[in-house]
C-alpha cells in the first residue's frame, strides 16, 4: 500500500462521490452495489465455408442492447465489412442492415496492461433492447480476401434494477476557469469492479488529450448514458478481454462527463484508446457518431472544460504542443517515432481513422480555444 496513487484514491473516493453526485442533483447512490447490478454477455460463433465469408442466420435472442463483433488474433485485422441487423424487443420488427466500424485496434499487449488474450473488434453498436441479431462478414476483396479466425458476435445486456435507475438527463457540467467538472463516478453508470482484471497502470504525465466518438447510434436518450457505456465496459473486458474499459472519461450529448477506466481521474493512468500512444496521454470519447451529426454545444464545452482541467493538473497549456513516441507500427507512425501533436487531439491524428467523426473534428479548434479561455479565468 506504498503506490502513493492508489492512496490518494483511497482517501478521496468518498468525498469525490459525494461531492460528484450533489453537483448532479443526485442525492442518492445511482445504481446499487455492483454485485445487485444483473448485466450478460454472450458469444456466438459465425461460421461458413468460404474463407471470405462468416455469417450468423437471423435468430431469436436472450435481450441484448449491445453488438459489435470480435475475433482472436488482437493484432489481426478484418480486412472487409461487418453488417448486422436486430430485432426490437417491442415491436418485433427487424432492422436494417448496419455497418460496424472496424478501424479500430486493441491496446498494446505487452506494453499496456492488457491481457495477453486479449482480441480484436470492431467498435461496438447500441441496438436498443433487442432479441433477435443475424450478422454477416466478408471479406474485402471476396473470395481472395481471408477473414481472421475465431468471429464471434458479442451481445450485451447492460440491464439492471429498475428501481435503480437515475436520469442523467440535462446535468451541467462545471466548466468554469479550470477547475475539477463534475464528473459521474464508475458507481453512477454501475461498473462492476469484481471484472476489472488487474489494477491501474500508472504514466508520467498526461501530455496530451485524445477527443474520440463512439460511433454506433446518436439515437439514444441522455437517460440511457449509463446503461450505454456499462455496456461498453462489459464488451470490452468480457467481449475483447480488456482490462477495463479503454477510455479515461465519456460524454454524452447532453454534455454529462462520466469516470471510464479506473484508478483516479487526476491520475496519469495508460488507457487503452489510442493504438501505439496510450503512454502519457488521455482519451475522452462522445457517445454518437460525429459524421452524421453536429456537436451539441454542451459537448464542446463539457470537453473543453475536462481538457483544460487534466492538461492543467501538469501544467500545460490547452493550445500548446507537445513530442510523443509511437510504441508500435500502427499504421500511421512507425514504432520509436516521435511525432509533434496538438495538446488537445483527435483520434485521427494518432491513428489511421475517421474517429472522431468530421463534425467533432472540424470542432477542435473551438474547443480547444474554450479550453485556453477556462484556463486564463
Amino acid at each position: 500500500m506504498n503506490n502513493p496513487h492508489l492512496l490518494r484514491r483511497t482517501a478521496r473516493v468518498a468525498a469525490a462521490t459525494a461531492v460528484t453526485l450533489a453537483a448532479l442533483g443526485v442525492t442518492s447512490p445511482a445504481v446499487p452495489a455492483a454485485a445487485h447490478i444483473p448485466h450478460d454477455l454472450r458469444s456466438i460463433a459465425l461460421h461458413g465455408s468460404d474463407p471470405a465469408q462468416r455469417a450468423l442466420p437471423a435468430r431469436r435472442t436472450a435481450p441484448f442492447s449491445m453488438v459489435g463483433v470480435t475475433w482472436a488474433d488482437s493484432r489481426a485485422e478484418l480486412r472487409g465489412t461487418a453488417q448486422v441487423r436486430t430485432r426490437d424487443i417491442v415491436t418485433g420488427v427487424w432492422s436494417g442492415w448496419r455497418e460496424l466500424e472496424l478501424d479500430v485496434r486493441t491496446p498494446e499487449v505487452g506494453t499496456d496492461t492488457e491481457a495477453a488474450g486479449s482480441r480484436a473488434g470492431t467498435q461496438p453498436l447500441w441496438t436498443g433492447p433487442s432479441d433477435g441479431v443475424q450478422v454477416r462478414v466478408t471479406g474485402r476483396d471476396g473470395a481472395g480476401s481471408e477473414l481472421p479466425t475465431g468471429l464471434r458476435v458479442e451481445l450485451v445486456d447492460p440491464e439492471r434494477d429498475a428501481a435503480a435507475t437515475t436520469s442523467y438527463a440535462g446535468a451541467a457540467v462545471t466548466v468554469a476557469a479550470a477547475s475539477e467538472p463534475a464528473v459521474v463516478p464508475r458507481s453512477g453508470w454501475g461498473a462492476d469492479e469484481s471484472l476489472v482484471l488487474s489494477p491501474a497502470k500508472y504514466t508520467s504525465d498526461t501530455k496530451v488529450m485524445f477527443t474520440h466518438h463512439t460511433a454506433g447510434t446518436n439515437d439514444y436518450a441522455c437517460a440511457q448514458s449509463a446503461d450505454i457505456i456499462r455496456a461498453i465496459f462489459l464488451y470490452h473486458v468480457q467481449g475483447q478481454g480488456w482490462n477495463d474499459i479503454g477510455y479515461h472519461f465519456l460524454v454524452d450529448k447532453c454534455g454529462t462527463v462520466f469516470e471510464g477506466r479506473a484508478g483516479g481521474i487526476d491520475e496519469p493512468i495508460v488507457g487503452a484508446q489510442t493504438y501505439g500512444l496510450n503512454t502519457d496521454t488521455a482519451g475522452v470519447a462522445v457517445i454518437g457518431n460525429y459524421n452524421e451529426v453536429p456537436t451539441p454545444q454542451p459537448v464542446l464545452r463539457a470537453v473543453a472544460g475536462l481538457a483544460a482541467w487534466k492538461l492543467g493538473l501538469a501544467g500545460y497549456g490547452a493550445t500548446g504542443t507537445a513530442e510523443l513516441t509511437s510504441t508500435v507500427d500502427n499504421g500511421k507512425f512507425a514504432k520509436g517515432q516521435k511525432v509533434v501533436l496538438n495538446r488537445i487531439s483527435g483520434h485521427r491524428d494518432g491513428y489511421p481513422t475517421e474517429c472522431p467523426g468530421n463534425n467533432l473534428y472540424a470542432d477542435l479548434t473551438a474547443i480547444r480555444a474554450l479550453a485556453a479561455a477556462a484556463q486564463a479565468d
